[in-house]
Formats: structure tokens, C-alpha cells, sequence
């Protein structure tokens, strides 16, 4: 068998859960095997790693609270006491039902019940008995998990991180190890609140309440509305008012599924729960002061930047936004 070396790809992390289900599922038609056994998957709360789940493995019961339910007991600790994994058995001594052939667990949730050493052996013990595991936050996992033919940790055969980009990497016996994943993810998610927030304050200016009009797209450290007539609107006067609520420091929090509170403000968001705690965390917010059409999508693009000491220039620098050093 020739092996093809895959060292790493990264996508970006799309700001609503429609579009993440998507890359989940696109993610898992091109680097899933149907030979991997351990799925590590690693990411801040609120990222979005169970919607990426989700779209990776459709059907998948998850067993953490994300959603206000959770599984108890956790189902993947029955393989600790089912040495041959065919379900519960009843009285009458007869299977009641076939266990999964996927579990998943996560760890951070996990850890208020189960200690990590014991979830670490029933994972081992599913992957022995020829299941699949998907983990959320493997890095906490990873250093316990062992075989008894060796001292190292079992990496996953295929590991996600979820920041401000998402990174799908297939680890080998050089790395990368999944603290080296954290160490980018936990780092860049930031940005990534700080972008869909301003993102959403942007879109409510623009909207003045009403249905959204674009469809959403990303940039670095950044996002992108797509228009399909160019809109009349003054970015200077937008931007204004965004900074302002900025300087304000409004506090951000969940509404529900569907929504956020901006203050005394109920406004629609599709990922509620990815956003910066106030406004004022949003560090040098700034709209690219043109309305570049793009040839390729076929629309007009209004442009949010972050993080930004000044506004590239249309022409000049905006080339250089998603430049790779």
C-alpha cells in the first residue's frame, strides 16, 4: 500500500450553524475513512464543534448539554462493562439492542461525572471493539489514553480544531500532537467572536429591522456580505454608528436558539451562542470603504475587518488581506 502524506487544511470557521453543518459534511466526505477509529475534535466552548459534529456524522446522538439534554449514563462507559459489545441483556437473557457503532463524548462535560482515566479506558476499550469514537475537546483526553504495547498516547486518526479557522489534520507518529491544535485554536477564536459580533451589529444597521437581503461569507479576521445589487448606503455613517455602539460596551448575551440581546435589543442570529460577552471587546472594528464587485460570486461585497490599526485600501491592500506568510 503507497501512503499519501496529509499534513494539514484549513478551512474557515463559518459564523452560523446552517453553514458548519455543511463544512462538517464536507470535511467528512473528503478526509473520513471509513477505517478511522477516533475522531479528536478540539475547540473553545461555544465554537461550534457539535454543529460541525453533527454535519460530519448526521444522526450521531451527542451526549453533552449544548442543547439543554443530556445523555446519562454516558452510553460509551457500557464497553467497560460489555466485554463483547452486544447491548444490554435482559433477564430472559436475550440483547434488547445493538450497541452504536459511533459514540461521542465530551470531555470538558464528561469530566463533572467520570474522571479522565476512566473515559480514556473506555475509549480504548470501543476502539478495540471495532467502534468509532468522536471526541470534543481530545486534548484533555489524549495524555491518558494508552495501549499496552506502547508508553505513547494513541493520537486520533483524524483530529479537527475549530478557532478562528477550522484545521483537519490526519496525525502520525510525528505530530501533530493535539496540544499543538489548541495552542492555534484557543488563540484565534477571539477573533472569530469578535468578527461575527461586529458582523451582527453591522447587519442590524444595514437592516434597520428588517430581513436580511445578503448571504454571508468570510474573510480573515474578518466577514463578508454578498449582495446581488449593489447596495446605496454609506459605509462611513455605518461604521460610525457600529464604533459608537463599540465605545458604548454594550453587553452580548444568548437569547435563544435563534437569537441574541444587544443590549435591550432582541436581534435574529443563526450561532447565538459565538459572540463576545460586550461590545467593547471588539478591537479595531473598521468597513473597507467600497463595495468591490466580485466577478466570481456574482455579487457585491460589503467588507468588516478587525483588529485592524487602519482600513485597507481598495486597490492598494485589499489583496493583501488573505496573503499567506
Amino acid at each position: 500500500m503507497s501512503y499519501i502524506s496529509h499534513l494539514y487544511s484549513i478551512y474557515f470557521a463559518p459564523r452560523g450553524n446552517g453553514r458548519m453543518a455543511e463544512l462538517g459534511m464536507q470535511i467528512a466526505q473528503q478526509y473520513l475513512r471509513p477505517s478511522d477509529k477516533l475522531i479528536g475534535v478540539i475547540g473553545d466552548a461555544g465554537s461550534g464543534k457539535s454543529m460541525l459534529v453533527k454535519g460530519m456524522f448526521p444522526g450521531l446522538e451527542l451526549t453533552n448539554d449544548d442543547e439543554g439534554v443530556n445523555v446519562r449514563p454516558l452510553p460509551l462507559l457500557e464497553m467497560l462493562d460489555d466485554p463483547l459489545g452486544m447491548g444490554s441483556i435482559s433477564k430472559k437473557g436475550f440483547s434488547l439492542f445493538a450497541t452504536p457503532h459511533t459514540y461521542h463524548l465530551d470531555i470538558r462535560f464528561e469530566q463533572g461525572f467520570t474522571q479522565c482515566p476512566e473515559l480514556a479506558r473506555a475509549i480504548m476499550a470501543a476502539i478495540k471493539k471495532g467502534k468509532r469514537v468522536v471526541v470534543e475537546h481530545f486534548d484533555l483526553v489524549y495524555p491518558f489514553l494508552k495501549r499496552e504495547e506502547s508508553e505513547l498516547p494513541v493520537n486520533a486518526d483524524l483530529m479537527v480544531g475549530v478557532g478562528e479557522e477550522v484545521i483537519v489534520t490526519r496525525p502520525d507518529l510525528f505530530g501533530p500532537i493535539p496540544q499543538d491544535i489548541a495552542n492555534i485554536v484557543f488563540k484565534s477564536i477571539r477573533y472569530r467572536k469578535m468578527v461575527h459580533s461586529a458582523e451582527d451589529i453591522t447587519g442590524y444597521f444595514l437592516s434597520h429591522g428588517r430581513p436580511e437581503t445578503y448571504e454571508h461569507a468570510d474573510v480573515k479576521h474578518g466577514f463578508v456580505l454578498c449582495f446581488k445589487e449593489k447596495p446605496i448606503v454609506s459605509l462611513s455613517a455605518i461604521e460610525d454608528k457600529v464604533n459608537a455602539v463599540i465605545e458604548q460596551d454594550i453587553p452580548i448575551s444568548f437569547h435563544d436558539d435563534e437569537h441574541i440581546n444587544i443590549g435591550d435589543i432582541v436581534y435574529a442570529c443563526t450561532a447565538p451562542r459565538n459572540h463576545v460577552r460586550s461590545t467593547g471587546e471588539i478591537e479595531g472594528f473598521t468597513l473597507i470603504k467600497d463595495i468591490p464587485y466580485d466577478p466570481v460570486r456574482k455579487c457585491y461585497l460589503i467588507v468588516g475587518l478587525v483588529g485592524q490599526k487602519e482600513a485597507p485600501k481598495i486597490g492598494a491592500d485589499i489583496d493583501k488581506i488573505e496573503r499567506i506568510y
